[in-house]
C-alpha cells in the first residue's frame, strides 16, 4: 500500500475499496482505511467521496454461476479440499465488501462512531481471512478464480440497501451466524484428513466470526432499543420480509449465544420459507 495513498474520509476509503477489482489492492486499502480510522485521522465523510458502486469490483475470474449448479466434492480428496477453500475465499471476499458497504452506505445514520469502529474491525479481519485462505489455496497448487463461485451473498446487500436494521438482521445475524454453525464440522473433517494447515486457517476465521456476529447483534439491539421495538420480534419480521428461504439447523447455540444471538431470535424461523 503506497504511503501517500489519498484516503480522504472513512466513506471514501470504504467506497474505493469496494470498487477495487485488484484483490490485493482491495484488501490492502480496506486495512489501511481501518488503520487510519482507528487512529482518528479520517473524517466520516467528504464532499469529494466517490459514488457507491452497485456491485463490488471483481477480477475476471471466478465465473459466477447459480448456487444450485455448484458441484459438491468430498473433503477426503485434495480437489474437494481445494473446492471448499475456494468457496470459503469467495465468502470471505464478499464479507469484506459487505462490511465496507455497511460503513459506506450508512454514514448518514444517527449512530455513534463506535458503530463504524466495529464494522471497520470486521472489514479488517475479513480482509485478513481472504488472504489466509488464498495463501492456503496457493500452497495446495490452486488460486482464487480457478473454480466457479456463486453470487448469492451480494444479493443480500442489494435487498437491504435502504434499511440498516434489515441489513444487520440478514448479513451478520443470518449469513455470518451460519458460519458459526457449519465451521466446527469442517474443522474436524480437515483434521481427519490430515490437513492441519487448512484447519488452522478455519480456527482463526471461526474465532473472529464470533466477534463479527456479536457486532451485528450489538447494533441490531441498539437500533431496536432506540425505536422501542422488541429485538426478537423485529428480527423475525425482517427476516420474513428480506431473506429468501428457511433457516437451516443444526444451530451452534453456544457460539451464537456467546455472540448475543439467543434461540428466541431464530428457532421460530426454521420452517419459514419464502420463494
Amino acid at each position: 500500500m503506497p504511503e501517500n495513498l489519498k484516503i480522504e474520509s472513512l466513506r471514501g476509503g470504504a467506497t474505493a475499496a469496494i470498487a477495487a477489482s485488484d484483490l490485493d489492492f482491495k484488501t490492502a486499502l480496506t486495512q489501511e482505511t481501518a488503520r487510519r480510522w482507528f487512529a482518528r485521522t479520517l473524517s466520516i465523510r467528504s464532499p469529494r467521496d466517490p459514488a457507491l458502486a452497485d456491485r463490488p469490483g471483481r477480477p475476471e475470474r471466478p465465473v459466477l454461476i447459480p448456487p444450485k449448479h455448484m458441484e459438491k466434492r468430498s473433503l477426503h480428496t485434495l480437489k474437494g479440499r481445494i473446492a471448499l477453500l475456494h468457496a470459503l475465499a469467495h465468502i470471505e471476499l464478499n464479507a469484506v465488501d459487505l462490511a465496507l458497504d455497511i460503513v459506506a452506505r450508512f454514514t448518514m445514520e444517527r449512530v455513534p462512531h463506535s458503530f463504524f469502529d466495529g464494522w471497520m474491525q470486521v472489514a479488517f479481519e475479513e480482509a485478513k481471512h481472504f488472504r489466509l485462505v488464498r495463501d492456503r489455496l496457493r500452497e495446495l497448487g490452486a488460486d482464487y478464480g480457478d473454480l466457479p463461485a456463486h453470487d448469492g451473498l451480494w444479493q443480500a446487500a442489494q435487498d437491504t440497501r435502504n434499511d440498516l436494521t434489515a441489513r444487520l438482521a440478514v448479513v451478520p445475524l443470518i449469513l455470518e451466524a451460519r458460519g458459526l454453525d457449519v465451521t466446527p464440522a469442517l474443522q474436524a473433517k480437515m483434521r481427519e484428513t490430515g490437513d492441519h494447515a487448512s484447519a488452522a486457517v478455519l480456527d482463526i476465521i471461526y474465532n473472529d466470526e464470533k466477534g463479527h456476529v456479536a457486532v451485528g447483534a450489538k447494533w441490531f439491539r441498539f437500533l431496536c432499543a432506540r425505536e422501542k421495538k422488541d429485538p426478537s420480534a423485529t428480527f423475525k419480521a425482517l427476516v420474513r420480509a428480506n431473506f429468501r428461504g428457511p433457516l437451516k439447523p443444526p444451530f451452534n447455540d453456544v457460539a451464537r449465544a456467546e455472540a448475543g444471538l439467543t434461540p428466541s431470535f431464530y428457532r421460530a424461523l426454521v420452517s419459514v420459507s419464502q420463494s
